[in-house]
């Protein structure tokens, strides 16, 4: 079976998390945590990136930096994973589902204003697939009227858009670095804090209401619980690992990269034939290869190549249900204006395999079998 990911190793993980045990520091902020903050920092020139538990995390804590109350809405795509909307749910934030563009799959920057009220208060802009939303134009939107701008690039690590690093444009970003994502700890993620304001509230926050952070500083005397917090910390075993491979970061990135552009030139007959739609890359962005889709004439063609690939050993996936459908995206949110390309653009998208050091024998499969279904198509 050609597995849709593997989630990346280099080899030299067990040697930095062997290192970890030594220094008998494997919880929370030790040296690991703190080399893939400084390295994420100085990355992507950002203010201050916290390690985190998970990229929901990071998106619970930029939730409650907002200083959103119950009844604050919330602008955000449906087409996203749940760990988007829930960590504003939690704050108790009203969630106004709009539609996205069907070229990029993000948010449609056209329709945020009209979908503004006196209880707006956040925009999130999720860069699907690691491609940038268009943040010039949201960022002017939040500046008239205010608001605070969260991007969740949970896929976008390594992405930029106009030269600057996705995560580093809004108020907050969050990484998300689960196995699935193109750098791992297995679980874990990172808050990227762009309002510097916000980075003592957020050193609170992350750890567990306390200013600990400050007391190792030796800022202050002696730490006590000043605030509500929870642990968001992740292991230092965790940060080792993460740490290998941030240390071959562009490797695993041209690797990726490689493994896209096959694809995309592979399949451009097939695209040129209108029989399937390929991903649309924005001339002001530069995306991370985080994952290669194609988009099926409807549905039904979707679900026949899925099954026509399964039976071919290959493994292919759908990607999100549309979050306003679902039964908590009823009971948190509701969708403003018409759902004219989220649920119908979501029903033709399928994943394909895509993962560092994928064999090239299988690569060739995956893209052999495509175009034998597509071929009379």
């Amino acid at each position: 079976m050609i597995h849709f990911n593997v989630p990346p190793f280099l080899g030299t993980e067990f040697k930095y998390m062997e290192q970890a045990v030594a220094n008998h520091k494997i919880c929370g902020d030790g040296e690991f945590t703190k080399k893939c903050n400084e390295w994420l920092e100085n990355k992507f020139r950002a203010k201050k990136v916290m390690l985190t538990t998970s990229g929901t995390s990071a998106l619970e804590m930029a939730a409650w930096l907002c200083n959103l109350n119950p009844g604050d809405e919330v602008i955000l795509p449906s087409f996203t994973f749940s760990s988007t909307a829930t960590a504003f749910a939690l704050v108790g934030a009203k969630l106004v589902f709009v539609d996205i563009r069907p070229d990029t799959m993000n948010i449609d920057e056209k329709l945020i204003e009209s979908a503004i009220t006196d209880k707006t208060k956040v925009i999130v802009a999720v860069h699907y697939a690691g491609v940038s939303c268009e943040m010039d134009t949201i960022m002017s939107i939040a500046k008239k009227y205010n608001l605070k701008v969260v991007e969740d690039a949970a896929q976008g690590v390594m992405s930029s858009y106009k030269g600057k690093a996705l995560g580093t444009i809004g108020d907050f970003g969050c990484f998300s670095f689960h196995e699935t994502k193109n750098y791992s700890m297995g679980e874990g993620g990172a808050i990227v804090i762009n309002d510097e304001s916000a980075i003592t509230k957020a050193e609170i926050l992350r750890e567990k209401g306390t200013n600990r952070s400050q007391f190792f500083r030796g800022q202050v005397a002696k730490y006590n619980w000043v605030d509500w917090g929870s642990s968001y910390l992740p292991s230092d075993l965790n940060a080792a690992y993460l740490w290998a491979q941030l240390q071959e970061a562009d490797t695993i990135n041209e690797n990726r990269l490689a493994t896209w552009n096959k694809y995309n030139s592979a399949f451009a007959d097939l695209a040129k034939r209108n029989i399937i739609e390929l991903p649309f890359i924005p001339d002001e962005c530069i995306h991370n290869a985080h994952m290669f889709y194609i988009k099926c004439k409807d549905l039904q063609t979707r679900t026949d190549y899925i099954s026509f690939m399964k039976n071919n050993e290959i493994m292919c996936v759908f990607h999100y249900v549309p979050l306003h459908s679902a039964p908590a995206g009823i009971k948190f949110g509701r969708f403003n204006g018409p759902d004219k390309y989220t649920t119908s653009e979501s029903d033709r998208l399928v994943r394909l395999p895509l993962y560092y050091n994928i064999d090239s024998n299988d690569l060739n499969k995956v893209i052999n079998k495509t175009i034998e279904f597509f071929k009379d198509k």
